[in-house]
C-alpha cells in the first residue's frame, strides 16, 4: 500500500478551510479596484457602499420587509454578543448547543450574564431533541454547527406563535442553507464564511418583533458602546441603513459587495445553495463507498451542507488525533488540501469545507487523494506494528 500512485487529477484550489473560506471563483484583487479606500464611511461614497451590502444581503437572502439588517464590528462573534447582551433577561431563556461556538455562547450568557438559563446540550454529531425546547422562553442557537458538521433540517419545531425570541447564529448557514425568516427574531453571521468575504465583520438581522423587545425593554447590566443598540428607547435606524457604529474596512466592503454580485450571477439563493448541496455530496458519495470513514453526523438528515466533518473509523487506528492530523499534514504537502483538519475542540477527523464558493470538480478531485493519504498512513502503521 506504501507503493500505491497517487491520484493523477488535482484541485484546482486546494482551500477548503472553513473560514476564512475560499474566495468567490475568479477572484482577484483587481476585482476590489473600486473601493473607496482613504475616504470616510461617513462620506456620501462610503454610505453608498454600506447601503448597498445591506440592500443586496436582504435581496440575495429573502430577508423580509420589517426586518433590519445592519453591519455590525467583531464579525459573528460580535453580532451574537450584541444580541445577547441586548435582548436577553427579561424572559426565561433556554441555551442549545451541539458544538464549541454553541458552547461558547452558553459560558457567556451563564457565567457572564449570569442568567438562570435552561441548557441543553448534544454530543458532536448530534442535535438535541428540539420537542423538548421551550419556544415561549428566548432560545439561542446555532443553525449549523461549524465545528460539528450538523444542522438543523429546517424550522418546523419553531411554532410562529412563540412567546420568546429565537437568536440564530448562522454563521455556516446563511447563503447556503434556506432560512425559515418567521421563525427567526435573529440572525447573525460573517462575511468570511459561505461568500468567501474577510473578516471583522458581521451582520445582525433583527425581527419587528426584536425590535420591539429593543425598545421595551433595559438589560439590567451596562451595555458596552460597539453594543448599543437603541437611544433613548428607540432603536438607533442608521446602524441598519449603513451609518456603521465603528469604522468598517471599506477594501472588505468592496469585497463583500463583490461576493454579493457573484451571487446574484449565479441565481441568488438557490443557485448558492445548488452549489452547496452538490459539494456535500461529493463528499457523501465517497464516504458511502469507503468503509473506513463515516460523517461525524450521526443523522444523515441533519449533516451540514457546508462545514463537512469526518470521522476516521477503521479499527487499526489507535490513535484517532494523530491519524488524523497525518492525513491533513499529507493533503497539505502535496497541496490538495488546506486547512481541513478538524477543529480543535471536536472529535479527530477532517473538517472540508463545503460553501458555494468552493467548485465541485476541486471537491471531487480531493476525494482520491484522501484516499490515499489513508492508505498510506495505514501503510506507516503497519511498518509500525
Amino acid at each position: 500500500m506504501s507503493d500505491r500512485q497517487t491520484p493523477a487529477a488535482r484541485p484546482a484550489n486546494p482551500r477548503f478551510s472553513s473560514g476564512p473560506c475560499a474566495k468567490v471563483p475568479g477572484f482577484s484583487l483587481d476585482m476590489l479596484a473600486d473601493a473607496p479606500l482613504g475616504r470616510s464611511h461617513r462620506a456620501a461614497v462610503g454610505k453608498a457602499k454600506l447601503k448597498l451590502a445591506i440592500d443586496l444581503t436582504r435581496e440575495i437572502l429573502g430577508v423580509p420587509e420589517g426586518y433590519r439588517i445592519g453591519i455590525v464590528p467583531g464579525s459573528d462573534t460580535g453580532a451574537v454578543e450584541m444580541a445577547m447582551w441586548s435582548l436577553l433577561g427579561q424572559r426565561p431563556v433556554e441555551m442549545l448547543a451541539w458544538e464549541s461556538f454553541g458552547e461558547g455562547w452558553v459560558t457567556d450568557v451563564v457565567k457572564q450574564l449570569k442568567l438562570d438559563a435552561t441548557v441543553r446540550k448534544a454530543p458532536y454529531g448530534e442535535i438535541v431533541d428540539l420537542a423538548q425546547v421551550d419556544f415561549d422562553k428566548d432560545v439561542v442557537f446555532t443553525w449549523n454547527g461549524t465545528t460539528s458538521g450538523v444542522r438543523l433540517p429546517n424550522g418546523d419545531a419553531i411554532p410562529a406563535d412563540r412567546a420568546g425570541l429565537t437568536i440564530c447564529d448562522a454563521t455556516s448557514a446563511a447563503f447556503a442553507m434556506d432560512l425559515p425568516w418567521d421563525k427567526l427574531d435573529v440572525v447573525t453571521f460573517s462575511w468570511q464564511k459561505v461568500l468567501g468575504g474577510e473578516g471583522a465583520h458581521g451582520m445582525l438581522i433583527l425581527s419587528p418583533r426584536a425590535v420591539e423587545r429593543l425598545e421595551s425593554y433595559t438589560p439590567a447590566w451596562p451595555l458596552p458602546k460597539i453594543f448599543r443598540l437603541t437611544a433613548k428607547g428607540k432603536l438607533i435606524e442608521g446602524i441598519f441603513a449603513g451609518e456603521t457604529i465603528n469604522t468598517p474596512s471599506m477594501l472588505a466592503v468592496e469585497d463583500y459587495l463583490v461576493a454579493l454580485n457573484w451571487a446574484k450571477s449565479i441565481g441568488g439563493l438557490a443557485g448558492l445553495i445548488a452549489r452547496a448541496d452538490a459539494n456535500a455530496k461529493a463528499v457523501a458519495d465517497f464516504v458511502a463507498a469507503h468503509d473506513w470513514i463515516a460523517n461525524l453526523a450521526l443523522d444523515p438528515g441533519t449533516a451540514s451542507t457546508t462545514s463537512v466533518c469526518l470521522k476516521f473509523t477503521d479499527l487499526r487506528i489507535t490513535d484517532g488525533e494523530a491519524f488524523a492530523k497525518a492525513i491533513a499534514k499529507r493533503l497539505e504537502k502535496q497541496g490538495v488540501a488546506l486547512d481541513v483538519g478538524a477543529y480543535r475542540d471536536a472529535p479527530p477527523g477532517l473538517r472540508i469545507w463545503c460553501g458555494s464558493t468552493v467548485e465541485t470538480a476541486d471537491v471531487a478531485a480531493l476525494m482520491p487523494w484522501i484516499d490515499w493519504a489513508f492508505h498510506a498512513e495505514i501503510a506507516e502503521l503497519a511498518k509500525a506494528a
